[in-house]
């Protein structure tokens, strides 16, 4: 798929499935994830075995920001090192999975609600790359990524979510690439290494978070300053959890909800993450 009419006669084969695609989503971490064997990534691993092999992906991240709704349109979206502080190696990644420009003009006329600008800027940041290259690491499936508008509030979120269900019926996995409970300022770096340690308030909250996504209580997720004192130290800033706003909006009364990687981290942050359908 290295032309335009390969992009072309890729996306028109997008039909209708009987069976839609599940919507995942995941809880990214640290960027090390991307390269070390953890029990985190043999799990991203092992869940691209049980869904169906996706005709494109389709990545919310936390760590594309912007003002107004973008998607990447680049046939080839250059792999984005994020971060600073960390080992040679992991800026040596080079994830060269193919874009689809076509099926981002297609995701752009879906979403009525907003603008949506087609971005040849930006490219796969961590929050994509790191997970998808453990689930596809043959690179041979194309990755576009949608940017989240700070200007807009979870509701806003929560709504353009919904407009993206036809790309779920045409075999598109869309996942949402964040964190439920992720404060930074105050991890505990002395307990990185203990297995699932854990503040009080952020195990309260992740089993608040993973009851209300149980229940199908999408009015509490997307109100969540009226869950206390415990959600705003789990979420100082929105940025981690506005994705999984985009998993809960694509949801539908047919899906089955799984939990997997459920583990904390370093006492602030929690990897749990959600299967839909």
């Amino acid at each position: 798929m290295t032309t335009l009419a390969a992009f072309k006669n890729f996306t028109s084969g997008l039909s209708e499935q009987e069976t839609i695609m599940p919507v995942l989503f995941i809880g990214h971490g640290s960027p090390m994830n991307g390269i070390e064997d953890t029990e985190f990534s043999r799990r991203w691993t092992q869940m691209a075995k049980e869904i169906p092999t996706p005709k494109a992906v389709l990545v919310v991240s936390a760590h594309w920001f912007t003002k107004g709704t973008r998607i990447t349109a680049m046939d080839f979206p250059k792999t984005i090192h994020d971060f600073g502080g960390f080992p040679q190696a992991l800026f040596d990644v080079q994830y060269n999975a193919p874009g689809n420009p076509v099926l981002a003009k297609e995701t752009a006329d879906l979403l009525h609600s907003a603008h949506v600008e087609l971005d040849h800027d930006w490219g796969l940041d961590h929050g994509t790359w790191t997970v998808v290259r453990h689930m596809y690491p043959e690179a041979n499936i194309p990755v576009l990524q949608l940017s989240i508008d700070y200007t807009k509030g979870p509701q806003f979120h929560y709504d353009l979510a919904k407009e993206l269900l036809a790309l779920r019926k045409k075999g598109v996995l869309i996942i949402g690439s964040g964190n439920m409970v992720h404060n930074l300022r105050m991890v505990a770096w002395d307990k990185l290494n203990d297995t699932d340690y854990a503040y009080d308030w952020a195990t309260q909250m992740n089993s608040k978070f993973k009851e209300l996504i149980a229940e199908g209580n999408h009015k509490a997720l997307i109100n969540y300053p009226g869950l206390g004192r415990e959600a705003m130290l789990a979420i100082p800033t929105p940025e981690h959890y506005l994705p999984l706003m985009y998993n809960i909006g694509l949801q539908t009364n047919k899906d089955e909800v799984s939990f997997f990687n459920d583990k904390a981290v370093g006492g602030s942050l929690t990897m749990t993450s959600v299967r839909f359908g």
